[in-house]
């Protein structure tokens, strides 16, 4: 009787305790999403209406005029499209040169190995603004300032994405790489054939991290880039006016803010599904 007593009152605790952290999850979410909420509310609200307070979420009258006044004020489709070339390449090099300088460090010995690895992870704790006249210096010897590629090549391999890729080669076994070896593979066939399609997961997580960075930088392309042809989304979205007359036209500026946001959601949803497999492949090891 005890023992049924006590299997029943365990089943309350356990709802009890679901109820509380699905709440908290709830809340959590809801917290999170209301910014993009509200953004996306205001951009298609009339500049005469108000946007204070929680009743701005309430459409009454929606337009797009917002939109199509971005889409005067600045070359959006210009600017999204620098975006998109910066943070697709940009992603695409850095998860090849940190792939391949994380095996390395993981499964090959040579000289200094420990001591080269530990100065790469050293360089993470200089500011990156530390080296702004360098990198600016050396883009210009390169006839780089006012390209995209000015974005893409300084941030080719990253400390932090370097140490990222070792560990998760690391746990590779090294019985798969020699029996790759055995059938004649060279060590560059055996990174592009057998390393990367299992650490396919880890990819997909740093990809991630890297678009969402890559996407949002505004201070490197604030300074390498000249004009306004060349500017990135997240520059052209500050040129914007801050004002009209007397009042700030938040429902435009929300507009150009939502083209920003939007597009790099819809990229986390597409690698979202790469990221649970991860979980799920992890879960299945252990």
């Amino acid at each position: 009787m005890q023992s049924v007593t006590s299997v029943s009152t365990n089943k309350v605790n356990r709802k009890i305790i679901d109820i509380v952290v699905y709440s908290l999850l709830i809340l959590t979410t809801i917290v999170c999403l209301f910014p993009v909420v509200w953004m996306i509310a205001i951009s298609l609200k009339p500049v005469s209406e108000s946007v204070g307070g929680f009743k701005a979420i309430a459409l009454q009258n929606p337009t797009l005029d917002n939109f199509v006044a971005v889409y005067e004020l600045i070359p959006i489709l210009k600017h999204t499209y620098n975006s998109l070339f910066t943070t697709l390449i940009g992603t695409a090099f850095t998860l090849f040169f940190c792939a391949l300088a994380g095996y390395a460090f993981a499964k090959f010995k040579f000289p200094a190995r420990n001591v080269l690895f530990y100065i790469v992870i050293a360089t993470m704790l200089v500011p990156l603004e530390v080296g702004v006249i360098p990198l600016f210096v050396i883009m210009k010897k390169f006839a780089l300032v006012n390209s995209l590629w000015a974005l893409i090549i300084p941030k080719a391999a990253t400390a932090i994405g370097i140490f990222y890729m070792r560990q998760y080669i690391a746990a590779v076994p090294d019985e798969i790489l020699e029996a790759a070896k055995i059938d004649g593979c060279t060590d560059f066939q055996t990174f592009w054939r057998v390393v990367l399609p299992i650490i396919k997961p880890g990819l997909a997580a740093w990809a991630t991290l890297t678009l969402i960075a890559r996407w949002n930088d505004f201070f490197w392309p604030l300074i390498f880039l000249r004009t306004q042809e060349k500017f990135t989304l997240m520059v052209s979205i500050s040129l914007l006016p801050v004002s009209e007359g007397l009042s700030t036209p938040w429902p435009v500026i929300m507009a150009g803010t939502t083209f920003a946001v939007v597009p790099i959601i819809i990229l986390y949803f597409i690698f979202q599904k790469y990221q649970v497999e991860g979980i799920s492949a992890g879960a299945v090891k252990g």
